[in-house]
């Protein structure tokens, strides 16, 4: 049985071969821990008991955090991330214990990915998250600027300033992460030279510009920002990792595993190459809930990446993931 004042620290080594026993001893602690996921657990007749493999792990659905207090243990929070969601909706809240771990979760997969945040100078361009406040995607890039080059700066609404300082770059690498629509916006505004620099998109139209899929918002990006390549995050409210990609196909790290779920069965899995619903085992949740059933379509590869290719019809539009295939 794992020891959840030790796990927050061994979860950076854990294995590949030893991510299912890890995962069904946090399933156990969650059972006896977590009243909101007991409940749920119970309800399908699946228990520590009966489960015996990651296959047969309930997933909690991402609306429990809307209306519920997804906790396991007691503890006081240290924040309260929310999601940003659009006028009218109720927004999911994720009790964070510590916000230490999550920086430093964040932290360690964005280096794994793209080397130390002190070699680059990020610019942001995140309108709407910085509007709405209490995200945890702010709180996440607001930890990197910290670390990275004293430059490192938001551009709300100054996208002309954004283009100068990209064509006048002293040589640092550079980050420009955006929610997709203000990338288009500055796409369309200017034509930038090709320089060297990473362009991530974080997803989200908000209901600013009509959705597109994927490829196509990577083609323009590519187009007009002369890339190679355009790179993904991929991160929600509810989790505590974050999962990146180049030209949509991403890859978590060592302690989460996205799973897909038969879109008409959500208690059946299906195998690599399907589209369907997709779960998320994210462990570095050990103090919410490590099994989510999230409200996206998408598939997974043998060679542990997975696409993101939608949203269930009937779902709430969410704001850091609204690419749509049609």
């Amino acid at each position: 049985m794992i020891k959840p004042e030790n796990f927050t620290s061994e979860i950076f080594f854990l294995q590949s071969n030893q991510f299912d026993a890890a995962a069904l001893d946090v399933f156990a602690y969650q059972y006896s821990n977590n009243s909101i996921y007991r409940h749920f657990c119970n309800y399908l007749h699946r228990t520590p008991q009966n489960v015996h493999s990651i296959a047969e792990i309930p997933f909690l659905p991402i609306e429990f955090f809307k209306d519920q207090k997804v906790v396991t243990g007691e503890w006081p929070e240290q924040k309260i991330f929310k999601s940003s969601g659009t006028t009218g909706q109720v927004r999911s809240h994720h009790h964070v214990k510590s916000i230490d771990f999550y920086h430093h979760i964040t932290q360690y997969i964005f280096e794994s990915h793209y080397g130390p945040l002190s070699e680059y100078i990020i610019y942001a361009l995140l309108p709407s998250y910085q509007e709405q406040g209490d995200s945890s995607l702010i709180s996440m890039v607001d930890y990197f600027m910290s670390l990275a080059d004293v430059n490192s700066q938001y551009f709300l609404h100054s996208q002309d300033q954004l283009a100068d300082e990209l064509r006048h770059n002293c040589g640092k690498r550079i980050l420009l992460i955006g929610v997709s629509y203000a990338l288009l916006d500055l796409a369309e505004k200017t034509k930038l030279p090709p320089e060297q620099y990473i362009v991530m998109e974080t997803g989200g139209m908000k209901g600013r510009r009509k959705e597109m899929i994927r490829t196509e918002l990577h083609e323009v990006l590519k187009a007009r920002f002369h890339q190679n390549h355009i790179h993904s995050e991929y991160g929600m409210t509810e989790l505590t990792s974050q999962a990146y990609g180049v030209d949509g196909l991403f890859t978590f790290p060592t302690w989460c595993k996205p799973m897909i779920r038969d879109v008409n069965d959500p208690l059946t899995a299906v195998g690599h190459g399907k589209v369907g619903g997709l779960n998320i085992i994210d462990l570095a949740n050990i103090h919410s809930c490590a099994f989510l059933e999230t409200k996206d379509l998408a598939k997974t590869h043998e060679n542990g990446t997975f696409e993101v290719l939608g949203r269930f019809d009937n779902s709430d539009i969410r704001g850091c993931n609204l690419l749509i295939n049609s």
